[in-house]
Parts: structure tokens; C-alpha cells; sequence
């Protein structure tokens, strides 16, 4: 069973409080709210997208790549798996 289906509700919630906090930053621009307003609000909304991306990431590690040669896939290393996932978040 994937991490993300065990701890699906946590991370749905997760996903739901961002949303909502995504909606609060257009409707402070909608109201020509002031630019420190919405700067805090971007800011949190960016901490909880990393603290959401940090949870996922390290379940992934602990369930994927610790563990990965009893799941290794043909061709690909845990190392290039989590590379692969590490440029995905810089980009």
C-alpha cells in the first residue's frame, strides 16, 4: 500500500487548508489589499506547500528508496530516483 493512500485524509486536509489559503491571497488582491498583507500570506501559503512536500518526500524515502532494492525497478536507483525528485522541486 503507497504512503499516500495510508495517510490520504492527513494529506487531503493538508491539501484543503492550502487551498484555502490560496483563495485568501485572491481575495486580498481582489481588495487591493496592502502588499505586506499579501506577502505574508504568499509566504505562508509557500511554507505549508513545503511543509506538505517535505511529509510526501520523506515518506517516499522511508517507504521507497531505504528499503528499494526489495522494490528496485529494472534500470533505476533509489539514488536517481530521489534526484529525480529533488530537481523536480527546484525547477
Amino acid at each position: 500500500m503507497s504512503h499516500t493512500i495510508r495517510e490520504k485524509q492527513k494529506l487531503l486536509n493538508r491539501v484543503r487548508r492550502i487551498k484555502g489559503q490560496v483563495e485568501a491571497i485572491e481575495r486580498a488582491l481582489e481588495e487591493e489589499r496592502e502588499c505586506v498583507d499579501v506577502l505574508q500570506q504568499i509566504a505562508g501559503c509557500r511554507g505549508a506547500m513545503n511543509g506538505l512536500l517535505a511529509v510526501v518526500l520523506e515518506d517516499h524515502i522511508r517507504s521507497h528508496l531505504v528499503d528499494a532494492e526489495s522494490h528496485k525497478e529494472p534500470g533505476v536507483s533509489a539514488t536517481d530516483q530521489l534526484i529525480e525528485v529533488v530537481h523536480s522541486y527546484f525547477k
